[in-house]
């Protein structure tokens, strides 16, 4: 593996992901109130886009056209991956927590502090970008809404919640198919595998529940030694990355470690 430093934003980063078809650009969310977006292959920053708040969530449309980037003041807005433009910006009036679009790219989800799922549609107007229209919110849980997850299939979705509780979705119906159960902590990190069979969450507890999504059963449980801020799933093969709250050595235990981990290795 090569290992390469992206330097440049001022200020924590919070979030990254990667372009959804080109596997050499990715994208950043910083406290320090821009966005940035970094080509692989030369290591270097191709754009900084300035937001009005401190960001906290990205995500890039399945199409690749638009990012969105969440900020603290819950206002997310939309920014053309071309031009690096803000083509439109959402205040919303409740914590915004993630946000995804669907996998046919009409539709744009988020999860609230109020436990809701809010689905927004892409409306096609004469000139420029697309209205956002509310749709539907769904009451998924009592508490705090997440984070939330599509399966590659398209099949289904998943939120995960303060209140222990992983739920999985139908996206055509919109209903709740299962619950999983087996964390006791807020759930803050969700993916599936390659081929949507499998379905990693994890929170404060020390492990990792991989679930069987079509029957909720536990297939396996990674054990870690501190909380888990965030699991991943490889794109083609049943090999999960994640990274915990490590801390450094015996003697600073306040530095993280930034150590990321591999399980599923034959």
């Amino acid at each position: 593996v090569k290992e390469n430093n992206y330097r440049g934003h001022g200020d924590s980063v919070d979030q990254l992901c990667w372009h959804p078809s080109n596997p050499d650009l990715f994208v950043t969310a910083s406290g320090d109130k821009t966005i940035r977006i970094w080509d692989v292959r030369t290591t270097k920053c191709i754009a900084t886009v300035n937001t009005k708040g401190e960001n906290i969530n990205i995500c890039w449309s399945p199409d690749g056209q638009t990012i969105a980037v969440g900020n603290k003041d819950d206002v997310v807005t939309f920014i053309d991956a071309k031009t690096h433009r803000s083509k439109a910006e959402e205040q919303f009036k409740f914590e915004v927590n993630e946000i995804s679009w669907n996998n046919d790219n009409n539709m744009f989800f988020l999860t609230n502090g109020n436990g809701c799922i809010n689905i927004l549609r892409q409306v096609p107007v004469a000139a420029g970008y697309p209205e956002l229209k509310p749709i539907q919110s769904i009451n998924a849980h009592p508490s705090n809404c997440i984070c939330i997850k599509f399966d590659p299939m398209g099949k289904y979705f998943a939120t995960g919640s303060a209140d222990a509780l992983v739920s999985l979705w139908d996206v055509d119906e919109l209903v709740c198919v299962r619950c999983f159960s087996r964390l006791d902590w807020p759930v803050r990190t969700l993916s599936f595998s390659h081929d949507g069979k499998m379905l990693a969450s994890a929170s404060e507890d020390h492990f990792i529940d991989i679930a069987e999504v079509e029957t909720g059963e536990k297939l396996w449980e990674v054990q870690c030694e501190s909380p888990t801020f965030t699991v991943a799933w490889h794109p083609k093969r049943p090999l999960l990355a994640f990274a915990c709250d490590d801390k450094d050595g015996k003697y600073d235990s306040s530095r993280e470690a930034g150590t990321v981990k591999l399980f599923g290795l034959p």
